[in-house]
Order: structure tokens, then sequence, then C-alpha cells
């Protein structure tokens, strides 16, 4: 049952393998628990009741897992569940009646605008390719919002030098244009053309290669981002998805439309893109603080 069902997201939804992995692992963990705890070794889809599906989750609760966790394993069975309904297998869905636990709000967490300016005025890079390379990363996180498979995955064919625009393949393969500024277009022109020279087997494919040519990995844009953003802020988090964060926050702060920012982020729904309106509140209340006559009276 669980095949088809990822099958569904891997070429009809475009999701990536990541996403495609943890739905998997969700449902597994269901049909495990559905086994072990009441015998149903091979469940027919109109056997997995409600009942069922609520004992599960007491036992993720009772295991403390966070309401965060839950949901996100909510979701997954509300997607299953809603493809073989689509799919004429089930007449009704047993997640209809599953209440989702309440989560707290976090608040994204972002750079400073003091910090960003000292990271890119004062802080020196190598050099180097090595170097180049994690300059060309930070700026372009921070000048994009792009996320970080989006960034690993960046052609050299999807930057158009010409309008100073980037185009971004984002999830389910949205693709979506970005302007960015000249100095960024110069950069990234000055790094296409030196990646001729300096790497042994130019990749005119990526944009970002190590100094092999090869594409890079995951792993290695999360390290060279933690290592310069520890060098700024002492922030517990120091992840490209800070950078994103922090893109659109600074945004929010300096004015901009909330439906622009949703654009820029690639996000399908305003709601996911109104967390930042929280950080602006927060930012004017501090300087109301600062400023009013009577703004720090009790």
């Amino acid at each position: 049952m669980i095949q088809p069902f990822l099958d569904y997201l891997k070429f009809e939804k475009r999701y990536s393998p990541h996403t495609i992995l943890a739905y998997e692992e969700d449902l597994r963990q269901l049909f495990t628990f559905l086994n072990e705890q009441f015998n149903m070794q091979a469940p027919a889809l109109s056997e997995i009741s409600a009942t069922f599906i609520r004992s599960w989750l007491a036992s993720l609760k009772e295991s403390k897992n966070s309401a965060r966790t839950i949901n996100r394993k909510i979701s997954s069975l509300k997607s299953f569940f809603k493809y073989y309904l689509r799919t004429g297998q089930l007449e009704q869905s047993p997640m209809t009646t599953i209440i989702s636990p309440k989560t707290p709000k976090r608040l994204p967490v972002y750079v400073e605008q003091k910090d960003t300016n000292t990271l890119f005025q004062h802080v020196e890079f190598p050099d180097t390719w090595e170097g180049k390379t994690d300059h060309l990363i930070l700026a372009i996180f921070y000048n994009t919002g792009m996320r970080l498979s989006e960034l690993v995955n960046l052609k050299e064919s999807q930057v158009n030098t010409a309008a100073n625009v980037i185009k971004v393949l984002g999830k389910g393969n949205k693709e979506r244009v970005i302007p960015v500024s000249p100095a960024l277009i110069k950069e990234i022109n000055e790094y296409m053309v030196l990646k001729c020279s300096a790497t042994e087997l130019p990749n005119r494919v990526y944009l970002l290669v190590n100094d092999k040519g090869r594409k890079l990995y995951t792993k290695y844009v999360y390290l060279a981002v933690k290592k310069y953003l520890s060098v700024v802020t002492t922030i517990d988090k120091k992840s490209p998805h800070v950078l994103r964060h922090t893109f659109a926050t600074h945004l929010t702060n300096n004015g901009a439309d909330l439906n622009a920012v949703k654009e820029l982020l690639g996000h399908s729904s305003l709601a996911a893109t109104q967390i930042y309106t929280h950080n602006s509140i927060e930012k004017l209340k501090e300087v109301y603080k600062k400023a009013h006559p009577k703004g720090g009276a009790q």
C-alpha cells in the first residue's frame, strides 16, 4: 500500500527524496505499530480506523514525541489516505475525526542586519577557490532566500546576467524568478570566468563547484554557512535556513509587501509567509520602547 503512494509523491508531486523518505518512515511506523499492538499484519485500508490511529498517536505522545513531530505524522497520514480516496480504493478517510495537537508558535531565528553587514563588509574570506565559493554561497543565500537544495542544484543557465535575475526551481518543480543586485551578478560572473581556469574540471552545468569542478554536496554548504555565521553572531542556529529567514525578515522589517515576500520565497500560501510579520512587530516594539518618551513606562 505504501509504494504506490510514494511513487505518486515522486513522479506526480515531484517531492524531494528527503521528504519522500520522511513520509515512508511515518507510514512504516504506523503499520509496525498495528502489527505489534493489534496483530494486523496486512490490514486492508478500510480496516484502519480512527481508533487505531489515535492509539498510535497516543503511543507517540507517551514516547515524548513533540507536538510538531506528531503533527507531521498526521499530515503524512492525511496525504496517504487522501491519495487512496482519489484512486477510489477507499470510501472514507479515518483522518476526518483526528485532531492535531496545538504547537507553540516559534518565531523564525534570523541574523541581525548589523551582523550581516559585518559578514559581507568586514569578514575576510581566503583568496582561494574555497574562499570565493564560500563567499558566493553566503551572498546568494542572503540575496535570494533560496533553500539549501535549490542552491546546490542551481545551474549556470538559471542565472540571467543581462536581466539581473535568477530562476529558481523550487518544491514541486515550481519555478520562480528572483531579482538580484548588480553586485551579486558581477560576483557570479567573475566566479564563472575563474571556474574555467581555477578548477581541474570546469563544470558548466552547476554554478557552485568545489576545487575539483564537482557539484557541491549539502553538508559542505551547511558547514560553510555555520563557519562564517559563527564569526558574526551568537544565535544558536547557524544554518542555510537561518539565512532564508534572515532574507525574509530583513525584507519585512524594511517595509516589503508580504505578497512579494511570499513570491520571492516560493511559498504556496500567504500563511507560511506571515510568520515574518511577527518579527517585524517585535522590531517595531523595540523601536517604540527606545524612541518614545513613554515607551519604557510601566
